[in-house]
């Protein structure tokens, strides 16, 4: 099984750099693959996570070069294709973890709700209405912690969330 990990390159908080690492080293201990978009921040600290867990990791770049990975991809997969690799991102899990993020990250939600993929956050943002009006609060799943992101995915997931 993959997990997306989402999150800021520059973020805001050093706790949600603690919060993605313990989510990255949840994810490994169960035996669940990382994906993330590959560059710093959020990104490195989920891909350091599950590494201290002998997990793997991949990351989907934004650039032309593998080299731009953080340290921790095991796996870099070259786009070329800048925010469009986004959508490649929630795509390439079951399910979404949000934690913190600015607006490209609000950006892989909107992604992953319109497409039906279980979205889970963890100090992230809050949806209430859409833009026609229509109640919207709860579609982002919110956790307590590391340990309940995951759970809560997986749940997600077993209950019918999107199937690759």
């Amino acid at each position: 099984m993959i997990i997306s990990v989402i999150g800021s390159s520059n973020p805001a908080t050093r706790e949600h750099v603690e919060l993605a690492e313990e989510v990255g080293r949840e994810l490994a201990r169960r035996d669940i693959m990382v994906v993330c978009g590959g560059l710093s921040g959020i990104m490195e600290a989920v891909c350091r996570g599950a590494k201290a867990e002998g997990g793997t990791t991949i990351g989907i770049l934004p650039g032309r070069a593998a080299a731009e990975a953080n340290s921790y991809v095991d796996i870099p997969i070259v786009t070329s294709m800048g925010y469009s690799r986004n959508v490649i991102v929630v795509h390439t899990g079951e399910a979404v973890i949000a934690v913190g993020g600015a607006f490209g990250t609000l950006s892989e939600i909107g992604h992953a709700l319109a497409d039906g993929i279980p979205v889970v956050g963890l100090k992230t943002w809050a949806l209430t209405t859409n833009g026609d009006g229509i109640d919207v609060n709860g579609s982002i799943i919110q956790a307590e912690d590391p340990a309940d992101a995951v759970d809560k995915a997986l749940a997600a997931v077993a209950a019918g969330g999107h199937h690759r």
